[in-house]
């Protein structure tokens, strides 16, 4: 393994990235997201032709109001100055709650309405009655199996993929990929143990991490990161830097993942050498990385590069999947990536797609890179995985088959 450092020439890359349209949105909804995850299923469920008895109403009422006015609050003392990790806790689970609380009254209270209606079952308030009923049932449910998916430990996804440019010698490498491990509020220590016993298992050559290690400082979440020095790779261990460590004093998550034994690349890269050819593993900053305000933090593709032959095959790391235009303008290979939890809570996959080009798994971009996007090991904020679930990824890499003349 040969460790290549980097040049950082001013260039166009280097600029702050647009806005995206969801980032745009992103402004206001502090404002109206509270009103209408609370008010949207009070209305369905409690003021819609149910006729529910006044005490009903009432404390129904109470608790809708209850939801609206707590959970910003919860999670203003959680997330803000006072980071106060019980407030988050319960603010994020308010937040999960509602949200699919607030999909499955609008689903359910049309269509299942609807074909009420059509199949001319009861009157008006007992169908009102058997949507209420039905709605509370659906989210009772989907909130149980979705913390059990966010809570246990992920399931191995397993893919081969081809890398046309991987010299022979390199074929079967297997890299193993965690990320958006987000260690918070929640103490998952355990937790943490059991994804790197996991990791252990599978023999890896390369281990990457591709950011979002955590939702707080390196001190304040250390005893949940340590298990991570646990981790075996047989030639290296190697982490890029998520939107959220500069959330949390990024180069404090620096440090400790370099103490803990992995190579932080921070637009910097390595050569893995195997059977005679060579692999470049490459990684960038985070694209948030450059308005953080921290000095030679950003995303500097040209300088991860700096140095590497060109006709080398590269694996970079990058822990937004938008990254890849740049990628593909440069010719990579394949590119790792999270940052979207595969939407964590469905249907917020829709919301994700608006900013990202992909929300999972394998793609192909322009006519040489490959994108793999995972839907991270961890969860983020409301401690629930609604068809998202978590994954640990190994990805076996394959060289160009030899043609043989007949």
């Amino acid at each position: 393994m040969t460790d290549t450092s980097n040049a950082r020439p001013a260039d166009s890359e280097a600029r702050a990235p647009r806005q995206s349209r969801l980032l745009r949105l992103m402004r206001y909804l502090p404002l109206i997201a509270p009103v209408l995850l609370w008010a949207v299923p009070c209305g369905v469920l409690l003021y819609t032709g149910q006729h529910w008895p006044l005490p009903v109403t009432l404390v129904g009422t109470a608790l809708f109001a209850f939801g609206l006015v707590g959970m910003p609050l919860a999670m203003a003392r959680g997330h803000g100055r006072r980071q106060q990790d019980r407030a988050a806790i319960v603010g994020d689970t308010l937040l999960g709650a509602s949200w699919v609380l607030f999909t499955w009254s609008i689903l359910l209270g049309v269509l299942l309405r609807l074909a009420l209606t059509v199949a001319g079952v009861g009157g008006g308030q007992d169908r009102a009655r058997i949507v209420t009923w039905a709605v509370l049932g659906t989210t009772a449910v989907l909130l149980a199996w979705g913390y059990a998916e966010a809570r246990r430990v992920p399931r191995v996804r397993r893919l081969d993929v081809h890398l046309p440019r991987l010299g022979a010698g390199l074929d079967g490498l297997r890299v193993v990929l965690i990320t958006d491990t987000h260690y918070g509020p929640l103490d998952r220590t355990r937790w943490s143990a059991r994804v790197c016993e996991t990791v252990n298992t599978l023999e890896a050559d390369l281990v990457c991490h591709t950011g979002d290690i955590a939702d707080g400082t390196a001190e304040r979440r250390r005893a949940q990161a340590v298990p991570l020095g646990t981790v075996a790779a047989t030639r290296a261990r190697v982490y890029v830097t998520g939107n959220h460590e500069y959330y949390s004093e990024a180069q404090g998550w620096v440090d400790l993942m370099g103490e803990l034994g992995w190579e932080p690349l921070r637009n910097r890269h390595l050569l893995l050498e195997r059977g005679g050819d060579t692999l470049v593993v490459a990684g960038v900053d985070d694209v948030t990385a450059e308005s953080s305000g921290l000095a030679g933090h950003r995303a500097h593709l040209a300088g991860a590069l700096n140095g590497a032959d060109p006709d080398l095959p590269v694996l970079l790391l990058a822990h937004q999947p938008k990254f890849v235009d740049r990628a593909a303008a440069k010719g990579i290979d394949l590119q790792l990536s999270g940052h979207t939890h595969g939407g964590q809570i469905w249907p917020f996959h829709y919301l994700v797609r608006t900013d990202q080009p992909a929300l999972a798994g394998l793609s192909r971009h322009g006519t040489r890179t490959l994108l793999y996007t995972s839907r991270g090991t961890g969860f983020w904020g409301p401690p629930f995985r609604v068809f998202a679930p978590s994954e640990i990824t190994l990805l076996v890499l394959r060289s160009a088959p030899v043609s043989t003349s007949p």
